[in-house]
């Protein structure tokens, strides 16, 4: 997904998930990406109209939205949930069925140069991940010309940075408890096993 301004409207809208909610399993269960999915990201769409309406922010896109809140303590609860229907969209698009394995050769090249081998990066993307305290995504990014791994905390998005994010893996607890519990490496090596989108992050490096 890139950084493309949707419609200007005054009403955000949850954005269709890619695939059939239980088309991850058994890594995510149609359980979770239901209540994921359907309560949490729903939530944080329910809540920014609330908070726009009426506001200067309410016809801007959610890009803007989050530019313009962005280190602001008073607009933090719309910073807040203007970037998580960004990450949320995001992450849904950085999973797909039968995802993981080797990367497309254009972007296996590149993660050689940057890391040394996939396997390294799946290493550091795993330990961002699971090294991440508390709530926050890990990220695979373009740093310029260069891959990198970042990690944020709540709802921060790296492109505010201008670093460019090619796939991310969510860790907040509500993205894996009721499949893995406490168990947050098995959910992300999981993951990057079996789900990663390796075709989304080329495309967003292109």
């Amino acid at each position: 997904m890139s950084k493309t301004d949707t419609s200007k409207t005054a009403t955000h809208i949850l954005p269709a998930l890619p695939y059939a909610e239980n088309a991850l399993k058994p890594v995510i269960s149609a359980k979770t990406l239901s209540f994921h999915y359907g309560k949490h990201h729903q939530g944080y769409v329910d809540n920014l109209n609330k908070l726009i309406a009426d506001t200067n922010y309410a016809d801007l896109s959610l890009e803007q939205i989050i530019t313009r809140a962005a280190g602001k303590p008073k607009k933090a609860a719309i910073f807040n949930n203007a970037a998580q229907i960004w990450n949320h969209t995001f992450y849904w698009q950085s999973l797909t069925p039968k995802g993981g394995g080797e990367p497309p050769a254009a972007l296996k090249q590149r993660i050689e140069a940057a890391f040394g081998s996939v396997d390294a990066c799946k290493k550091e993307l795993a330990s961002a991940a699971v090294s991440q305290f508390g709530s926050g995504w890990a990220w695979l990014v373009l740093d310029g010309e260069v891959l990198k791994v970042v990690k944020t905390a709540n709802a921060e998005v790296p492109w505010l940075t201008d670093m460019k994010p090619l796939l991310v893996i969510d860790v907040w607890e509500h993205a894996y408890y009721l499949d893995y519990q406490n168990r947050r490496a098995d959910y992300v090596n999981a993951v990057l096993d079996k789900l990663l989108n390796w075709e989304f992050a080329l495309q967003n490096a292109s």
